[in-house]
């Protein structure tokens, strides 16, 4: 079939396989053109389809030569009917590391149950014995808690006060007021409980109770903290709490890590145009100027150059990992550098629907929006005929 981008709101209801290849193979190819990264040869990465995720577990593979097992929640394709992007990135993943003789099996089902715990553990004991290096890059706004069979939904809104501020349609390009009313309490809990970092320690407990982590194995989840332009709708927002959660979680994660010398980090990185991220308001206007900047600068960078740069620079740089004073791995370095936020915030003030073209880079935010699903990769024919029933290699 002939597969076109269908848009509703913030998401793209279809995903080009061979588009989904090609930026898989480009990502792959950058990891490679960076060097040998010293890091884990033995990976679990928890939501390994997209984003962050994604770039974590092909910066393993082809990076460090690890085997990986990847787990996530995923759509399969059906006659007529394409598969949700990350089916597709894992499957041309697992072909190009299978290709270059890496163990590579996937998991795809809902990371918050115990079922999937439970196969993924199996899977772990039968073929790895252990793993080194847990990556927690879960992104979804439902959590049912398999213990208590509560299902919670996540909520992006300020807390205390109504938010008012600019936003943009970045279909349309066109900038508008937005305002959020606040969130109660039992938001914010169920943010947390969504996004927190409950079911990240319970991973690690699981995988720790059955002598799964080896000797100073190391876990790492992935936060944003942002500037002060979006935090009274993200940080200082339902998701910051639950970003806190996540972070207070790194600390008893580690305690519990001392008896085999692992350690719990959480990473703050870029921000970047994923699919979590479209859906906040503020965020796709900000992230327009900010790339603007950034490029001009030459410091722009998407997942994989984050990634790429996390591992070789800071986890695996040979000697201490540097942190900050709350104990965090900044990769965000760049974006929160004085001057680019000094020129971002003057910007902000100047933006209007005329005016965005200009100063931000809205073309950019909607191509890597695009790309994310697939569509306007180069070197890719989207009037070919393509098969949109793709198989991922150890998924049966």
């Amino acid at each position: 079939m002939i597969i076109e981008p269908r848009m509703r709101g913030f998401i793209c209801l279809t995903a080009h396989p061979t588009g989904a290849e090609q930026n898989v193979k480009n990502q792959i190819e950058y990891v490679k053109s960076k060097g040998e990264i010293a890091g884990a040869k033995k990976v679990l990465v928890i939501g390994a389809s997209t984003g962050f995720g994604l770039a974590s577990r092909i910066t393993s593979a082809f990076g460090s030569g690890a085997s990986t097992i990847g787990v996530f929640f995923e759509k399969p394709p059906v006659e007529g009917k394409t598969a949700s992007p990350g089916w597709y990135n894992s499957a041309a993943f697992e072909k190009e590391a299978h290709k270059a003789g890496l163990y590579a099996k996937s998991i795809n089902g809902d990371a918050f149950s115990n079922e999937i715990k439970r196969e993924t553990l199996d899977l772990i004991k039968a073929d790895l014995g252990q793993v080194d290096l847990v990556i927690y890059s879960l992104a979804s706004p439902v959590r049912t808690n398999p213990n208590t069979g509560v299902t919670h939904r996540s909520v992006l809104k300020p807390i205390g006060q109504t938010f008012t501020n600019k936003t943009v349609d970045f279909h349309t390009g066109k900038v508008s007021d937005v305002s959020i009313a606040p969130a109660n309490e039992e938001d914010i809990e169920n943010t947390v409980a969504v996004m927190g970092g409950e079911d990240w320690a319970m991973w690690i407990d699981a995988l720790k109770a059955e002598n799964l982590l080896a000797e100073g194995a190391t876990t790492v989840a992935y936060s944003y903290i942002g500037p002060a332009l979006t935090e009274a709708v993200y940080r200082k927002g339902t998701i910051g709490r639950a970003k806190d959660h996540l972070e207070a979680t790194a600390f008893t994660i580690s305690d519990s890590l001392q008896s085999i010398g692992g350690k719990a980090y959480v990473s703050v990185n870029k921000a970047l145009v994923t699919q979590a991220s479209s859906a906040i308001p503020v965020i796709p206007l900000y992230i327009s100027l900010l790339y603007k900047i950034m490029k001009e600068e030459g410091i722009h960078e998407g997942c994989i150059e984050q990634i790429q740069r996390l591992f070789q620079d800071r986890l695996y740089n040979g000697s201490e990992v540097p942190v900050d004073e709350k104990g965090r791995i900044r990769i965000d370095d760049w974006e929160m550098r004085e001057d680019v936020q000094e020129k971002v915030a003057k910007l902000w003030l100047e933006a209007t629907t005329e005016t965005l073209p200009e100063i931000g880079d809205l073309a950019g935010y909607r191509n890597d929006f695009l790309n994310l699903f697939g569509f306007e990769v180069p070197g890719v024919d989207y009037n070919a005929d393509t098969n949109e029933v793709v198989e991922i290699e150890s998924i049966k």
